[in-house]
């Protein structure tokens, strides 16, 4: 039996970063590179051969997967306070985020068949993939303040997301090697083998599950099992996540700093995760790229941004010790207040790498800085971390699916994803504006 590690812990610390090693192949593989160029590709050929349903014949293709992954951000909103609820006071919350994680590493294992010709399947498996990855960071985050002091935080955070770029970086590299090819070769991979017979985006898919699931041991060999609270008054543990949000709630009357700060993050937030979730397939759609050099070209603005996002976080971890968190998260949003204005004039591939490289800059800053800015807001030894992060992530995603729903109403309107970009805009000004608001209560954050 490990011995366990106690909060502060180098190789503590260690092991809770290194499970962003593990699952950020999922965000920049089946998020943001190969399988949003994968779809494009297979929904315009499906749209082209009759091949939809019926229901969705006058949908947009775009639109059909921002609405699915829109309605899989509402589940993982809907279930995280009730798992948090179910974790604080089971005293397992390293068993629920065990259990995402394998729900969405199977899933995109799964998606490896991914097809038009049994559609709602598919999204079924894609919306599984998304809900394992966002519901594991749901009890991944809230062990921060279990196992980091506020003064680590900022680093640990950064280090976190850095690992997680080099690792997912490293993957993509690999599966590039194999996509050399073609997305498509006749024979697969493997032609003489009748049951392996796979193409080399199958194969990323599969990849990028067997990576998530084996890289995630480490983490689980030294995190706690999590701390078991006193349900002597509790009715039912099912119903009380929501209720515990309920009692955070009120005590944001009591945390004006925390109240504002949370304001702020979800509406800026909102528009982060859709420049993440949207980006590849604003590449595929707006920017003229020369014939057969949209897939790579595509792949290679993706890398720059994980490799400049690395940068991004940890310049951002030490402007923030030098001027406080919010003020550094002011001008992380007036600098994405510019990147959309110049995206949105966005046409040739040069112009699209440009704003890859800046979105890469400010999307790891804004990412790290935000989560750690929170960590910090939590009254110091409070037992109910899940709970405040449950919190936290509640208002992350249902921003996203606002933000998803309106960008996808505003495309299918204009025709065009580019007029969207201009709502996102006003997310980061107001952002910017209630940023200013949060009061400079403690040291570390003024």
């Amino acid at each position: 039996m490990k011995k366990i590690l106690p909060r502060g812990s180098y190789k503590l610390l260690n092991a809770w970063a290194f499970y962003d090693w593990a699952n950020s192949v999922y965000s920049l593989v089946i998020n943001s590179a190969i399988f949003p160029i994968f779809y494009a590709a297979v929904s315009i050929e499906a749209f082209e051969k009759g091949n939809v349903p019926d229901l969705l014949k006058d949908v947009n293709n775009e639109s059909i997967i921002i609405i699915t992954t829109a309605i899989a951000f509402l589940i993982v909103s809907i279930l995280s306070p009730i798992l948090s609820g179910i974790a604080d006071y089971s005293g397992q919350k390293k068993r629920f985020l065990q259990f995402f994680c394998y729900l969405g590493a199977l899933s995109c294992i799964g998606l490896s068949m991914f097809s038009f010709d049994y559609l709602w399947i598919s999204l079924l498996i894609y919306m599984l993939a998304l809900i394992g990855f966002w519901g594991s960071l749901v009890f991944y985050n809230s062990y921060l303040p279990d196992i980091a002091f506020p003064e680590q935080q900022d680093k640990i955070s950064a280090k976190g997301f850095s690992m997680g770029y080099i690792g997912s970086v490293l993957l993509l590299v690999i599966c590039l090697a194999l996509l050399k090819g073609g997305f498509y070769p006749e024979d697969g991979l493997y032609p003489n083998n009748l049951y392996l017979k796979f193409t080399p985006v199958q194969v990323s898919f599969i990849l990028v599950g067997v990576w998530w699931m084996g890289f995630a041991q480490y983490t689980y060999a030294y995190l706690p099992l999590g701390t078991k609270k006193d349900r002597s008054d509790v009715k039912n543990i099912f119903t009380n996540g929501f209720q515990e949000l309920k009692k955070i709630w009120k005590n944001l009357s009591e945390n004006l700093q925390m109240k504002r700060y949370l304001g702020a993050f979800f509406i800026y937030s909102m528009a982060v995760q859709t420049v993440m979730l949207v980006a590849t397939y604003f590449g595929t759609e707006e920017v003229a790229w020369e014939e057969d050099g949209s897939t790579m070209g595509l792949i290679t603005s993706i890398l720059l941004i994980q490799i400049v996002a690395i940068i991004g976080a940890w310049l951002a971890s030490l402007l923030s010790r030098k001027i406080g968190n919010i003020k550094t998260l002011i001008i992380i949003n007036i600098l994405w207040v510019m990147i959309c204005i110049y995206g949105y004039f966005v046409v040739t591939p040069m112009q699209f790498y440009i704003t890859a490289a800046c979105v890469g800059f400010v999307m790891g800053s804004i990412q790290s800085l935000s989560r750690s800015t929170y960590s910090k807001m939590i009254p110091n030894g409070n037992p109910d971390t899940a709970s405040y992060f449950s919190f936290y992530d509640v208002a992350e995603k249902i921003g996203i699916v606002i933000g998803m729903l309106i960008f996808a109403i505003v495309g299918e309107v204009s025709g065009s994803m580019r007029e969207p970009i201009l709502f996102l805009v006003v997310f980061f000004i107001i952002g910017v504006i209630l940023l200013y608001r949060v009061p400079k209560l403690k040291e570390q954050l003024d």
